[in-house]
């Protein structure tokens, strides 16, 4: 199944549904003891995700801890990393460059993976190590449900939201990695200071929701990411679903009944980007299709955000042409450099 769909289907409950009865009581006039006094509005469960609701919420971060090295190679080491998020446990995949100094750190979101299929890293983890041999630490969650992580909510819709609470509460960890790092004599410092982010496919939607929400001015590379509005950005998926896509559609029916799809939607927040951003778009994308990303950079454009978009004639979704990825790999470690001011030889 693609991309992050297949995982709303494999959460479907039935909780969202509202009983007819309820709203027929809306229509009755019923006297009460607190008649006349101003009623008290329960916050729905969902609410608290709305993109406004996220934006007012303060993310203090935890500590980062360090599991199994997964490749030890001459310049760099991958390790298995472990924060919390709201209170439950997060895995994921760093990079961590061997030769001492004090380097930059680029946050990576990977697209939809089957969980049964996926392993830590997967999605990130050949252009991690490039980055990682460029002088960069990369991170790369998990998310909740995946490698060594806490389950998610049983909630479709919420799973789905617990992505970006899941990377908001990593960011608001970074302060604490170089405590991680000292504390297991690694020989090496993070700068704190110059925090980039890199996002695929969904994990590009990912990365524009938490620009939005978050304000934060990271330096950003998109490869080929889902930038439609929410739920018609999930709802292109349903294709090859078995049942033609008719579960996922009574999830967001019902979703859509309880709460305004346009809060939750990215596109409607694109003016609180305040990062610098580089698109990268293959032409014979068939999951993402190039008129997605066209219009993606001319809507940032309007708005006045800083943005450069490359496409590649020969690229798939995946970039599986050894040489636009290679291409776009080296257009993204100049974009950091360039952004961080780092000289591009070193």
């Amino acid at each position: 199944m693609r991309l992050f769909a297949a995982g709303i289907i494999a959460g479907v409950i039935l909780g969202l549904i509202i009983p007819r009865g309820i709203m027929l009581l809306k229509k009755q006039k019923l006297l009460s003891p607190l008649a006349g006094e101003n009623p008290v509005k329960t916050e729905k469960p969902l609410e608290k995700y709305t993109y406004e609701n996220l934006k007012k919420k303060v993310f203090t971060g935890s500590s980062i801890t360090w599991g199994n090295a997964l490749n030890d190679q001459q310049d760099f080491i991958s390790r298995i990393f472990y924060f919390t998020s709201d209170g439950k446990k997060v895995s994921g995949m760093a990079n961590l460059p061997k030769r001492p100094g004090n380097y930059p750190i680029i946050v990576m979101f990977r697209g939809f993976v089957d969980p049964q299929a996926y392993s830590t890293g997967e999605g990130t983890v050949h252009a991690g190590e490039v980055f990682a041999r460029n002088g960069f630490i990369t991170l790369a969650p998990d998310f909740l449900g995946y490698g060594q992580s806490a389950s998610p909510s049983a909630d479709a819709m919420e799973e789905r939201f617990e992505t970006y609470t899941t990377v908001l509460n990593l960011l608001a960890s970074l302060k604490n990695l170089n405590t991680a790092l000292t504390d297991s004599n690694i020989g090496i410092s993070a700068d704190v200071s110059k925090v980039g982010i890199w996002g695929h496919s969904n994990g590009g939607q990912i990365a524009l929701s938490v620009l939005e929400i978050s304000g934060g001015s990271y330096p950003t590379v998109l490869w080929a990411p889902v930038s439609k509005p929410f739920p018609y950005s999930i709802l292109y998926y349903t294709d090859e679903f078995e049942d033609n896509g008719k579960a996922l559609r009574k999830v967001v029916a019902n979703f859509e009944n309880d709460y305004e799809a346009e809060k939750y939607s990215p596109t409607n927040f694109f003016n609180w980007i305040n990062a610098p951003i580089e698109l990268h778009q293959g032409v014979i994308d068939e999951e993402v299709p190039q008129w997605w990303s066209d219009d993606l950079y001319a809507n940032l454009k309007k708005l006045g955000k800083d943005i450069i978009y490359y496409t590649y004639p020969s690229e798939d979704h995946n970039f599986d042409d050894s040489a636009g990825w290679s291409l776009a790999v080296e257009r993204s470690i100049g974009f950091y450099k360039s952004k961080f001011g780092i000289g591009l030889s070193g």
